[in-house]
């Protein structure tokens, strides 16, 4: 299948194929022709498998200016959950438009309000923002009255840091005859119930399993202690030489303590995450993908905005506290067909966090040591005690949950129950005509 076959128009393939596109991936062969049918769509899909190009193109050629008007409505909108990402996106859009007549524009945090509302006035066909932003817009008047397209991208991530309340504001302001198109990397209850709010008989594309990673990267797990994780990863980055490597923490103070130990083992390392600047930390991006700094260090923040071609590795420093939250950041790696790493360091406190994700992941990730960087047998979890504890009133809940259906009573163990009665006191239950005789 190609992209010309999907329905896509010749100033759009022009544009792709300047990109180096070749063939389209699962999630475009199936969520193109569907967007161009203006259907609805609910779609799971994994990080890097091309869902903006998926709902990209078509909105471009929907959306596309086919007469000379002076009034320019904004026509579609997609919102994601953060800058970064929503600054890719924005990227990946200019790029695809670019033998077009479509007017696209950026909304998010950190810039000027009044400079981003003077480029609304003067027409725009489609807005890319983040969901607090896109709000701040909308209640200062800026009309969505004209909205055809209304995409909700990476979903779930959306509701992890507490969108819900300003998409369920966003949505009634749109009109009521619009597409929506949602997409997400992983599946949810919460997800489940978003699109059942936001879509009207969609059409359901699921390219993979649930909650799962791309074939593409192999995922491995090193033991180590806590506090040897900083001198094992610098000893990895450096005896293999990592060109380039994406490094997740869980916390701001856990990757400000880490790029200075890393900067002490000689290491050109650049950081990210929330106390940085828009402009802090769009320079220190660039410079990632340039290469001219081998080591990002980042929360999870970057873990869905970050889109470096061809990044080989990704390095759990921290495991996320979300289970789901590792498969969006190890899906930095291993895009769009490519191989890719992921190694994950963890410590006598995370065996159990490990456990969750690959009972998400539905895999066994292969556990081992790294020679001179062992564990040591003697070192005991803290919390062993509470851990326990938990262990024990779990047991119990399940017991008692057992025991409490096993007690449910039918006509069929009352029946028995009476008989057992009968035999037991030695006397012979008197019959009735109800028992047929």
């Amino acid at each position: 299948m190609s992209f010309e076959k999907l329905g896509v128009m010749k100033p759009l393939l022009g544009a792709i194929n300047d990109l180096g596109y070749k063939k389209p991936t699962i999630i475009q062969t199936r969520a193109i022709p569907l967007v161009l049918g203006k259907s609805d769509i609910f779609a799971t899909a994994q990080t890097g498998t091309g869902k903006t190009a998926a709902f990209g193109l078509p909105m471009i050629q929907r959306l596309r200016k086919n007469e000379k008007d002076s009034s320019r409505p904004i026509r579609g909108m997609i919102l994601s959950p953060t800058r970064e990402l929503s600054m890719q996106i924005f990227e990946d859009m200019q790029n695809f438009a670019k033998y077009m007549d479509v007017k696209i524009a950026l909304l998010v945090g950190g810039k000027d309000l009044e400079s981003q509302q003077k480029i609304l006035k003067e027409g725009v066909d489609i807005v890319i923002a983040t969901p607090g932003r896109m709000l701040e817009h909308a209640e200062s008047g800026v009309s969505l009255k004209g909205v055809e397209i209304f995409v909700l991208d990476e979903a779930d991530r959306m509701l992890d840091m507490g969108f819900v309340k300003e998409i369920r504001k966003i949505h009634p302001i749109l009109p009521k005859k619009h597409q929506s198109l949602l997409f997400s990397a992983t599946y949810s209850e919460k997800v489940r119930k978003l699109s059942k709010l936001l879509l009207r008989s969609p059409a359901f594309i699921e390219t993979a399993k649930k909650n799962t990673t791309v074939d593409t990267i192999n995922q491995k797990v090193y033991l180590v202690d806590k506090e040897r994780k900083a001198e094992l990863l610098a000893y990895i980055i450096g005896s293999r030489n990592f060109r380039q490597v994406l490094v997740f923490t869980r916390t701001k103070a856990s990757a400000d303590e880490l790029v200075i130990e890393l900067k002490k083992d000689g290491l050109k390392c650049g950081i990210i995450h929330g106390d940085k600047t828009q402009a802090n930390r769009s320079k220190t991006l660039m410079q990632f993908k340039e290469e001219k700094i081998k080591v990002l260090v980042a929360t999870d923040i970057a873990s869905r905005g970050l889109d470096i071609e061809h990044l080989p590795y990704v390095i759990n420093y921290e495991l996320p506290s979300i289970p789901e939250d590792y498969v969006h950041r190890v899906g930095r790696t291993g895009r769009a067909g490519r191989n890719g790493e992921a190694i994950s360091l963890i410590d006598i406190y995370e065996k159990y966090d490990i456990k969750e994700i690959e009972k998400l992941i539905g895999i066994k990730i292969p556990q081992e040591s790294v020679k001179g960087f062992e564990p040591d047998p003697t070192i005991r979890r803290k919390d062993v005690q509470d851990i326990k504890l938990k262990s024990e009133h779990a047991k119990t809940k399940k017991k008692f949950t057992k025991a409490k259906e096993s007690k449910k009573v039918t006509a069929k163990s009352l029946k028995k129950a009476k008989n057992s009665e009968s035999q037991r006191t030695g006397k012979k239950r008197r019959t009735t005509k109800r028992d047929g005789n």
